[in-house]
């Protein structure tokens, strides 16, 4: 823990996340969010304001699950809807698992689920650039983990790992959970084509992946997603869930998002991020400043001498970054930078270069 700081504020609790340095009047690079929510969403989402008086319906869910099967060429009795993606890893303790091994560095909130339910852990730390080996990855997993979570792309490091990858990682009596957070936005470079290594729309008994709408949508507020898993899965992860677990306004969004007009949304919003990102890794390479990985979500991990002071030195500036020091195989000279329009970006890289100036002037004297 760093002077100053209360166990509540650590950048190295487990379940801190990038929301905690955004505040107002600082410009955020913090959170993975592109922007506000567009317009045909908002639209929806005011019209199904205007039956709050009454519980979700059933219609209403089945014209968020009828979109989500259409999407993705699933039946309706592999679909969960989730409030949010950590409402999926929430229900992971349902599986009954045994040993659950966490392919690293990752997201924590699988980790805080899986620990909180009793279920014992193995962390699978990969090395830099953290990319999956499919020649070497079964020797990393424990022979008896029956549970294997990994994201695809991966957060914080924006590595997209390949099916082959992740095929790698099954074998009989286990089940890969695949977190596809932000694999929306994921564009192969070469062909052009979305969603390059998603398994959303593979139907294998073993396989569950997780899906959100917040981040490319705007609307981590709402708290809206999806899952999709045999039925089998599905009627087990369900189990004692809570009646309503989504609102009225969440599912009209949830529809809009993953409808046809949602999908061109993200085809638009997918070539934009790329082009950021390209701009993003120039002005940073330009500063002088390491970037970890070929990075393939909307965000880039970089690599900084006296991380956490820089990080603090940038918030003073009026800049939020994520540390990630609370992240395994990570530590505080890490920083996850979101991806944001070439002006802002331009802005955050000048002030990054003064507080990685200024912080180590200030440790060599």
């Amino acid at each position: 823990m760093t002077a100053g700081t209360t166990p509540q504020d650590s950048v190295y609790r487990l379940s801190r996340h990038g929301d905690v340095d955004v505040e107002a009047g600082v410009v955020d690079f913090a959170v993975n969010v592109r922007g506000e929510a567009p317009e045909f969403v908002r639209a929806a989402i005011a019209d199904a304001c205007a039956r709050l008086a009454s519980y979700p319906s059933t219609a209403h869910a089945d014209a968020a699950i009828a979109a989500i099967c259409a999407l993705h060429q699933r039946d309706p009795d592999e679909v969960m809807l989730l409030a949010g993606a950590a409402d999926g890893f929430e229900a992971l303790p349902r599986l009954g698992s045994r040993h659950a091994a966490l392919v690293q560095p990752s997201f924590t909130e699988p980790e805080i689920a899986l620990r909180a339910a009793g279920i014992p852990i193995t962390q699978v730390q990969l090395p830099p650039p953290w990319c999956i080996d499919p020649d070497d990855i079964a020797d990393r997993i424990p022979d008896d983990a029956d549970l294997v979570v990994v994201g695809n792309p991966t957060n914080p490091t924006s590595v997209l790992h390949s099916r082959a990858a992740l095929d790698a990682m099954r074998r009989p009596g286990r089940i890969l959970v695949v977190d596809e957070a932000f694999a929306d936005l994921t564009v192969d470079p070469v062909t052009g084509e979305r969603e390059p290594q998603s398994l959303a729309s593979m139907r294998n008994d073993d396989i569950v992946v997780l899906r959100s709408v917040t981040k490319t949508f705007g609307l981590a507020g709402l708290r809206a997603g999806y899952l999709l898993a045999s039925p089998e899965i599905v009627e087990r992860l369900s189990r004692g869930r809570r009646p309503w677990p989504l609102s009225t306004p969440a599912l009209a969004a949830l529809a809009e998002c993953v409808g046809p007009a949602g999908q061109r949304f993200c085809d638009d919003a997918a070539r934009a991020v790329a082009a950021e990102r390209d701009f993003m890794l120039d002005r940073l390479a330009l500063a002088g400043i390491r970037t970890c990985t070929q990075p393939e979500a909307p965000f880039v991990l970089i690599e900084t001498p006296n991380g956490i002071a820089v990080k603090n030195a940038l918030r003073a500036a009026g800049f939020g970054v994520r540390s990630c020091a609370n992240f395994v195989g990570l530590d505080g000279d890490h920083l996850r930078l979101a991806v944001r329009d070439n002006a802002t970006v331009t802005a955050m890289v000048d002030a990054l270069a003064r507080a990685r100036k200024d912080v180590d002037d200030d440790a060599q004297g």
